[in-house]
């Protein structure tokens, strides 16, 4: 299947009215730290909290009378999760969602709270897809997985559309990347918008299998990593976006746990916003690439703000 930015541009025009077109922040505290001029895209401030509304809301609006009645069934860590309650409570959809029972109490709690079935699973040891595919098939529901999906990744993509659309061309992107939805239409979106701008995917490092699947060719898959970046802990690329990858991206790199944490600090200290752990993966890597970075234009995309206060204040505390 192929994907275009025509296909971006169409989700823009469905997404207009319903998702946020989220601010654009910047610091001249950070620009001066880093040495480049930084352009956070910050769908934090998106409906449910992050990006992921774009994809649902897409996907969701594209359902016949049938699929309608029956509903929709998808697995998530949590934003996905959310994302295609609330597109389904807004459209009329029922909706089922198959999540970890240790997902974030914020996230599991919102995904109740907009109106879906949740069904919990152990993500260590039960296989959330074929969990979900046995749900469809057994009660006739359409499944819309969380990245693998075309008009899921053309609703990703309007963020990065958005953005260059409002700040213009960019020397460098920093996307963060689990199974690849987000990047893979960022990719789609900068490539029609500003061909030249490098493209980074950003994932934990203690789940790089979008790195060394780049490196190899071929889609590899890992055990579920253990990181703070909950809505990073995929198994593995999709095959419609490790295509779009491999052919666009200019390359994959990882960010620490530690690194994670330092850059919630500077989001909620200097820039006074809640930042979950995997939105901030673009900005511990420009952080680490400051050096590569020196007088450029650098976008980033902040993915979400989904993060229990508790934990939030735990992991943002000074050390002592």
């Amino acid at each position: 299947m192929t994907i275009t930015y025509a296909d971006v541009e169409d989700a823009a025009t469905r997404l207009r009215g319903h998702a946020h077109r989220t601010p654009v922040l910047t610091s001249t505290r950070v620009d001066d730290e880093v040495g480049a001029r930084l352009f956070f895209k910050c769908e934090n401030f998106q409906r449910m909290g992050a990006f992921k509304f774009r994809g649902a809301f897409n996907a969701l609006s594209l359902f016949d009378d049938e699929q309608r009645r029956a509903g929709v069934v998808a697995y998530s860590s949590g934003n996905h999760a959310q994302a295609v309650a609330l597109s389904a409570r807004i459209l009329g959809i029922p909706a089922t969602i198959v999540m970890p029972h240790d997902a974030p109490a914020a996230k599991m709690s919102a995904t109740r709270g907009y109106g879906a079935t949740v069904v919990e699973y152990d993500r260590y040891t039960q296989d959330r897809e074929a969990i979900g595919r046995s749900m469809a098939a057994e009660h006739g529901l359409t499944l819309v997985p969380p990245y693998d999906h075309a008009d899921v990744i053309a609703g990703q993509g309007t963020a990065a559309k958005e953005l260059i659309d409002e700040v213009g061309e960019l020397d460098a992107l920093f996307v963060c990347l689990g199974g690849g939805g987000l990047l893979s239409g960022s990719l789609l979106s900068v490539r029609a918008l500003s061909p030249s701008t490098r493209v980074y995917g950003v994932e934990p490092a203690a789940g790089d299998d979008g790195l060394r699947s780049l490196r190899s060719g071929r889609i590899v898959h890992i055990d579920t990593p253990v990181t703070i970046a909950d809505g990073a802990q995929t198994q593995h690329l999709g095959a419609l976006t490790f295509e779009i990858i491999r052919r666009e991206v200019d390359d994959i790199v990882t960010a620490t746990d530690d690194e994670l944490v330092a850059a919630m600090r500077v989001f909620a200290g200097t820039l006074k916003i809640v930042v979950e752990p995997t939105g901030c993966l673009g900005l511990a890597a420009v952080r680490r690439m400051a050096a590569e970075l020196t007088g450029q234009r650098v976008g980033v995309i902040v993915s979400g703000g989904n993060v229990d206060l508790t934990r939030f204040a735990s992991l943002v505390a000074p050390e002592r």
